[in-house]
């Protein structure tokens, strides 16, 4: 059976360009793969067919033959080697290398993704910390600013952060060239993984620094003035650029994000930027009125009017006298809410006024009243 034409079997156009050979060869690649037309019988043979025609017109020398003689030029011996297929001899590693990319498209997502083209950096980025910090509610109040000690890694002082020797530079790895990969060839496939020589740097120290071992860092407790801006939450988180840990072998730092905890306080319950707080008041300020005084989260006091006859649960509001909006935004309200205190540990003479003042205070309580009133008439109501 006579050979097909390469540039047929590619689906090109004899003038196309060696970008365009290698898309439709990634293209066909994709699409014969045994693995996909496992329903297809004739599915090898195809791929290896398009294998073959790659194989030659991706060679500028064998693609002028062919251009001339056809399938003639690699027959006998003449116009030059011969295709060498899929499995080695001369210019296998160039196509080793086109066929990773179709490897790659294949199962990317399996290996991880594509690794893009040239050698890795030997600098790697340090990674980024956490702290979590608790300040009380007068601090979110005002803003403080904070000392800290993070422990974390610091570029070595020593080899200045290279992790060699007296800070001697890193050589290019002899076992992977720089790439920070290596491939192997296992049938049909180029399998790809990190170079065990660099552990996929790239790049490799000849005399480690005795500091640090030649990673480039050290491990140390750094001390961090932080300001913490008023009006944080439970939860603000404040970014520290370049203050994690250190990049390795010379590589940049990573940030270090402080969470932010305020702690419960004895006197204020705190919801956004408002404040809120339980005042217990006197049954007899409760029903003659009166005055009190209330703290304030600045550390002042104000003094307020209880209206006669208030009850427990009343709230009264403090304009302005909450927590400030983080980043501007105004200020919240402090929420009174009043509590009305039972007295405890009565003398006989307490009880015997409190006795007296009951039957005088009949007509005072319209809320029990009209409690008992809706209590009575369902009760008629479930006798009936």
């Amino acid at each position: 059976m006579a050979k097909r034409d390469y540039y047929d079997v590619l689906g090109v156009a004899r003038g196309a360009s060696a970008e365009e050979l290698k898309k439709a060869y990634r293209q066909k690649a994709k699409e014969l793969h045994p693995d996909r037309n496992s329903d297809n019988p004739n599915a090898e043979a195809q791929f290896k067919e398009v294998n073959e025609a790659y194989d030659v017109l991706k060679d500028a020398d064998r693609k002028a033959a062919y251009d001339r003689f056809g399938h003639a030029a690699f027959e006998g011996g003449g116009g030059g080697r011969g295709p060498q297929g899929f499995g080695g001899g001369a210019g296998n590693a160039d196509f080793a290398s086109a066929f990773s990319d179709v490897f790659e498209d294949l199962f990317g997502d399996f290996m991880g993704g594509r690794g893009g083209g040239g050698g890795r950096s030997r600098a790697q980025r340090g990674s980024d910390l956490r702290y979590n910090l608790r300040v009380s509610l007068e601090e979110a109040h005002q803003g403080v600013q904070k000392t800290i000690n993070v422990p974390t890694s610091v570029a070595c002082d020593t080899c200045r952060g290279t992790g060699a020797e007296g800070g001697a530079e890193p050589v290019t790895c002899p076992t992977c060239s720089g790439m920070g990969k290596v491939r192997a060839q296992q049938g049909f496939f180029t399998v790809e993984r990190t170079c065990p020589t660099c552990n996929g740097i790239g790049q490799i120290v000849k005399n480690p620094c005795r500091s640090c071992g030649g990673a480039g860092r050290t491990e140390k407790e750094r001390s961090l003035s932080v300001n913490i801006p008023a009006g944080v939450e439970t939860g603000t988180r404040i970014r520290l650029a370049g203050e994690g840990e250190a990049g390795l072998r010379g590589g940049p730092s990573g940030d270090l994000y402080i969470f932010i905890e305020v702690k419960d306080h004895p006197i204020f319950q705190r919801d956004g930027v408002h404040l809120y707080c339980r005042v217990p008041i006197s049954f007899t300020t409760a029903a003659l009125g009166g005055e009190v005084e209330v703290p304030t989260i600045d550390g002042g006091r104000s003094r307020v009017k209880v209206p006669a006859g208030s009850q427990t649960g009343k709230q009264m509001r403090l304009r302005a006298k909450g927590m400030p909006a983080l980043r501007g935004g105004g200020v919240g309200d402090m929420v009174l809410e009043l509590a009305v205190e039972t007295p405890v540990n009565l003398t006989s003479r307490q009880k015997e006024l409190l006795v007296e003042f009951e039957k005088l205070s009949e007509e005072n309580n319209p809320e029990g009243k009209t409690f008992f009133s809706k209590v009575k008439g369902f009760w008629d109501g479930m006798k009936s």
